[in-house]
């Protein structure tokens, strides 16, 4: 089995300048991003790239109709991709990379072949996604309800590029979510049976990390995080390296009908339903990747092992309220069908539990959320 491959150059500036200069960013490069990222940091320096910018073709994470509208925005043809931006930014740069993407439901269900058309650059402005390191694009296609997953080489960028500089407007409440998303990054990869020695070491430095992190933040207030953004980025990236090998699991795969139903952001589905799955575990003979995610957990947390998952809870929700299923609107008659949701669409992402789940499991865990 592969242990570990690291497709894509990482590189730092200081500037934002420092980085257009080095890439010397022209006419023939179509960068994707957002306006409240672009004007005050890009702007000024009067690019002669092609911009699009998200916010002019919808809200909220990466949707079929949102990535439809862009393409059909694209003026010419480009030699080179640029993302600036979060998770949905880094999702859609990876699409657009790609030699076809029409109809692009196609596209993620395999029945369009997957190749690379030019290099992509990513510039992650969120602390979270690690998708910078990673091959996969997650998009909303409302006509199923639902999120569905591509993962595949081609979408590796070429180059990922940190430029702390750009988290510093980063407002708290994406601070948050995106850094909860990047701490089940590394705990689910590192509970997956893909998961490697060398994909381990960065996922469990990153939930080293990420929790010391809360901890200081739980202890000293929000005020010091400032200071701590550049460590957020670094841990986020491991935990994108290490699900970038071994993927992640049932907590990303249950969030995924929410979100696409009730459009809750990522991080925060995924949050919803984070412990309820590490309790379900505990319950089942799981493979030993589970216990050392739980030493790991109890040693960072400073607690026993039968309070992991409770000190796990609050110390996540002193950084961002956890809220149940029902007041994002979901009802109980949505259960079922989430169950089936998953099972339908997400066998790929179920098999990288350190355990199986039946369907009578997954609605359990819904139900113990609501």
């Amino acid at each position: 089995m592969k242990q570990l491959s690291l497709c894509t150059s990482i590189l730092k500036f200081a500037e934002p300048e420092e980085f257009a200069e080095a890439f010397q960013i022209g006419p023939k490069d179509l960068i994707i991003t957002c306006r409240y990222i672009y004007e005050p940091y890009f702007s000024s320096q009067n690019l002669s790239a092609q911009v699009l910018f998200q916010e002019d073709f919808g809200s909220g994470e990466p949707s079929e109709p949102m990535i439809m509208g862009m393409l059909s925005a694209i003026g010419s043809d480009y030699e080179r991709v640029i993302g600036i931006g979060g998770g949905t930014i880094m999702d859609i740069a990876k699409l657009f990379c790609l030699n076809n993407i029409q109809p692009l439901e196609d596209l993620f269900t395999g029945k369009i072949p997957v190749a690379k058309k030019c290099p992509l650059v990513l510039v992650p402005t969120t602390c979270g996604t690690g998708s910078e390191v990673t091959n996969v694009s997650i998009v909303s296609f409302p006509s199923l309800d639902s999120k569905l997953r591509l993962a595949e080489d081609p979408m590796y960028a070429t180059e990922a590029v940190f430029i702390p500089k750009l988290l510093e407007q980063l407002p708290y409440e994406i601070f948050a979510t995106s850094s909860i998303d990047a701490l089940i990054h590394a705990i689910e990869s590192s509970l997956s049976p893909l998961a490697t020695p060398y994909s381990e070491l960065f996922g469990h430095e990153a939930i080293r990390m990420i929790v010391g992190g809360y901890q200081q933040i739980r202890e000293k207030g929000k005020e010091i995080l400032p200071d701590l953004l550049e460590m957020f980025l670094i841990a986020s990236n491991y935990a994108g390296i290490a699900f970038g090998k071994a993927g992640c699991g049932a907590v990303h795969a249950m969030s995924y009908p929410l979100s696409g139903k009730y459009h809750v952001a990522h991080g925060e589905a995924n949050y919803a339903l984070l412990t309820a799955v590490l309790t379900a575990y505990s319950h089942k003979e799981c493979s030993d990747k589970y216990d050392t995610v739980v030493k790991i957990l109890r040693e960072s947390l400073h607690c026993g092992e039968e309070d992991v998952f409770a000190a796990l809870d609050g110390l996540i929700s002193s950084i961002f309220e956890k809220k149940p299923l029902h007041q994002y609107g979901a009802t109980q008659e949505d259960i079922p069908a989430f169950a089936d949701n998953v099972l339908n669409y997400q066998q790929v992402i179920m098999s990288h539990n350190p355990t199986a789940l039946s369907r009578e499991d997954v609605i359990g865990i819904y139900r113990s959320c609501y």
